[in-house]
């Protein structure tokens, strides 16, 4: 039995979430009251349809559910010694708010439009959320995130169907557009030589074998890499022992598009051989 709760800050993303869960097989519910969380994992559990083994359902406030409500679900789920995760997304205020003035939506936290700004409501919403976003398993902030790159990053956390393993993902980005707040560990690696300055590699991407031989044809970015692995190497173990389920590895640049995912994907590669669950994603490679 894999069951996932989706929850976590209202236009974070966690209607894009289900989806992505639904297309790799999840049986999926939105808007589920917290006090029927238990009886309908129990329904799951139960259903002679092995579809529903894999079940994932949204917690969140669009029906007024405060989080004492959601904690005695979950608390419940616990007693009873369920399996579950939690799976809980974040994005930054100045992006929340931009996405609901974009769609005109109604924040589900407003009993009467005139009672709150759209900003006092998030902060509200944030209060309430402390506590479980503090004890997810996984947590995706997709303040940089498209609505495909997020799918992919769900899809990838769950669709090995190893949901009690830990999984790496390891992701490049530019520091120009902002660091990933969720990373567990993150490398700057703007001290390496710039293949941007050279005017045949500039326009090209660390996915290019030409990018990627420049990169590390110098011992500093042999050096940088080996040093990396090791850390990782060292570290993977423990995060596995302390029971951690998703590990956030970020390597940085300036803009996300040479050094950081020639070293993101050289990492990956190692993870990859050595037998870990991982995914590679690069989150800036497309930009400007």
């Amino acid at each position: 039995m894999e069951f996932v709760i989706v929850t976590g800050i209202s236009g974070a993303g966690k209607t894009s979430a289900l989806h992505a869960l639904e297309d790799i097989g999840f049986y999926c519910v939105d808007n589920i009251p917290p006090a029927l969380l238990s009886t309908f994992y129990e329904l799951c559990e139960k259903s002679a349809d092995e579809r529903m083994k894999r079940a994932a359902v949204v917690l969140d406030v669009r029906m007024g559910n405060t989080f004492s409500e959601f904690e005695a679900a979950i608390n419940k789920l616990r007693r009873e010694n369920r399996e579950y995760k939690i799976l809980f997304l974040d994005a930054a205020n100045d992006v929340i708010l931009r996405r609901f003035r974009a769609t005109r939506r109604k924040h589900p936290l407003f009993p009467d439009s005139t009672l709150y700004t759209i900003e006092e409501a998030v902060k509200i919403e944030r209060e309430l959320f402390a506590k479980l976003k503090m004890t997810s398993d996984y947590l995706i902030d997709t303040t940089f995130l498209s609505s495909a790159q997020l799918k992919e990053r769900v899809a990838t956390l769950f669709i090995g169907g190893e949901i009690s393993s830990l999984s790496v993902s390891c992701m490049s980005f530019g520091f120009k557009y902002g660091v990933p707040t969720e990373a567990d560990i993150m490398f700057d690696v703007r001290c390496l030589p710039n293949p941007f300055y050279v005017e045949e590699l500039k326009y090209k991407t660390g996915l290019d074998e030409p990018v990627r031989d420049y990169v590390m044809k110098w011992h500093q970015s042999q050096g940088v890499l080996d040093r990396i692995i090791e850390y990782v190497d060292y570290t993977l173990p423990l995060y596995k022992s302390e029971g951690k389920s998703q590990l956030l590895i970020a390597i940085g640049c300036t803009g996300g598009k040479h050094r950081s995912v020639t070293l993101t994907q050289a990492l990956y590669s190692h993870l990859f051989e050595n037998n870990n669950k991982v995914s590679v994603h690069h989150r800036d490679i497309t930009k400007v």
